[in-house]
């Protein structure tokens, strides 16, 4: 009587992983026609909205910068933008994310003469 329990509670506990399993793939998603074309505006919408958080915070962090800390005439950074000086002689430029990126002093470049005509 006690073989019998145990073989059936084995068959059982089978049965019930096999259903759980296949229940699982049952509800795997499906992409249509519809649902790529959805997730693809999605995608794109992700990435514009991601472009214009990314330039209003640069446009906010370079206001802030130009009122609080001094610009470094005459010198640009690495990728051709200001540089700014902080309270504690720091020199840092402004990212395309926003970031302020401090510089050494071997990566600040002279600014060229801008041409006479």
């Amino acid at each position: 009587m006690m073989m019998k329990t145990k073989y059936l509670s084995g068959i059982l506990t089978l049965a019930i992983c096999a259903a759980l399993t296949l229940n699982v793939k049952a509800q795997e998603k499906k992409e249509s026609g519809v649902g790529k074309a959805l997730d693809k505006t999605g995608k794109a919408i992700g990435k514009t909205a991601t472009k214009v958080g990314n330039k209003t915070a640069e446009v906010a962090v370079k206001g802030t910068s130009k009122v609080a800390d001094q610009t470094f005439k005459g010198k640009m950074a690495p990728d051709g933008s200001d540089v700014y000086i902080d309270g504690k002689n720091q020199k840092y430029y402004i990212n395309k994310k926003g970031a302020k990126v401090y510089l050494k002093a071997s990566q600040i470049k002279d600014r060229p003469e801008p041409k006479k005509k």
